[in-house]
């Protein structure tokens, strides 16, 4: 084609050339001669126009005759309003509030340790015990003690309630049997922190301390205990989505490591920003069942901060920019049977999810865009449809 093109330009040259000398442009333009000028403007628009109108006559019998010569061949979907989800990523960790080092309330020696690794264990259920140093010995003498104090102020009570003896004699004794049975409630308090007990049901995760060991208050650590079933994973979520990711909302929770996943819910979001790094703590519920999600495990989050009802998904891949910076794609117009011509459409771009970018406008319900061929066709362009995919 680009032949004929040539031969035809040329054959049009020397015709314009032949018989009288013409006067070239140049020197028409010399004479500063405004109807000269405007004259051989006048001829030269005829002469392309005749010209042009020649070459389109010349280009569709080409593509009549020439098997060789072919228009762009594309696919097609159409454009569909559907749900459009979109979701913030993050990555955090597995924490639980019940993950806690146990220490001695009392100094001794830990006599008895009746736990090992693994096991699981109750609240309130004793695990060890440390020597008291001699505490039930003295709470026996003080017991003696407040025995008799209270003996003493029973009769003295009687007595005034009769009007026998002195006012001070009966609170004297009074104050006598309140100040032991005080006294036989400290030391056993004291007694009590001798015994350690479990301060929520979970599993004895680590026996740190063996027994026969000297142990301190807030220095010796005895055991772990873990309650893998109130488990949560925590997260730093940036400040621009506080108005999006709020309470309540859906979150996908990934395990890379276990290559498992679940479904979840924000169950706390934080009100405070970090001025550091501009950020708040999320929360996000993890049920626990078979047991096999552990604390400082990594989970990827995918939490739903939009949702769009009636949107249009494209794939990015088919989307162009032109040189003013407006995105675009093309659809299909004046379609007959298989062929039609490409028609470009500026569109405004939300949200992307994968592959797919949502669009905001330039696009209606039912449009059908180009796919497969989107960067090699032109405005105006004919086109052949090829295949006609489902909607996106």
């Amino acid at each position: 084609m680009k032949h004929i093109v040539s031969i035809i330009i040329i054959a049009f040259v020397f015709s314009s050339c032949g018989g009288e000398k013409k006067q070239s442009v140049e020197s028409i333009i010399a004479t500063n001669n405004l109807e000269k000028i405007r004259a051989k403007k006048n001829l030269l628009d005829a002469e392309q126009q005749q010209l042009n109108s020649e070459l389109k006559q010349l280009e569709i019998k080409i593509k009549e005759l020439d098997p060789l010569e072919k228009i762009p061949l594309v696919t097609t979907f159409s454009a569909k309003e559907d749900v459009f989800t979109h979701y913030l990523e993050l990555q955090g960790n597995v924490s639980t509030k019940q993950n806690l080092v146990i220490y001695p309330e009392f100094s001794g020696v830990l006599t008895h340790v009746y736990v090992k690794d693994g096991q699981p264990v109750t609240k309130g259920q004793i695990l060890a015990k440390i020597d008291d140093g001699g505490l039930n010995q003295q709470v026996s003498q003080f017991k003696i003690q407040a025995e008799l104090a209270k003996t003493t102020f029973e009769r003295q009570e009687r007595l005034w309630n009769q009007k026998i003896g002195s006012e001070i004699q009966y609170l004297q004794a009074k104050s006598m049997y309140e100040s032991q049975q005080k006294a036989v409630n400290q030391l056993q308090q004291q007694i009590e922190r001798t015994v350690v007990r479990a301060p929520f049901s979970g599993t004895i995760d680590d026996v740190i301390t063996e027994q026969g060991s000297v142990v301190a208050p807030g220095q010796t650590a005895l055991f772990r205990i873990v309650n893998l079933n109130n488990m949560y994973i925590e997260t730093e979520v940036p400040e621009r989505y506080i108005s999006d990711v709020t309470l309540g909302k859906e979150v996908l929770v990934e395990f890379p490591i276990l290559g498992t996943s679940l479904v979840s819910k924000v169950r706390q979001a934080g009100n405070f920003i970090n001025p550091a790094n501009r950020t708040f703590k999320v929360e996000v519920a993890v049920p626990n069942k078979d047991k096999n999600i552990k604390p400082n495990l990594t989970a990827k989050l995918k939490i739903n901060d939009y949702t769009n009802h009636k949107s249009i998904l494209v794939p990015q891949s088919i989307i162009s920019e032109n040189a003013e910076g407006d995105q675009y794609v093309y659809t299909v117009i004046n379609k007959t049977e298989n062929k039609g011509n490409a028609k470009q459409v500026i569109i405004q771009t939300g949200k992307t999810q994968g592959d797919f970018i949502e669009i905001l406008s330039g696009l209606e319900n039912g449009n059908e865009i180009i796919q497969e061929g989107a960067r090699s066709v032109k405005d105006g362009q004919e086109i052949k449809i090829l295949v006609v995919n489902g909607s996106n």
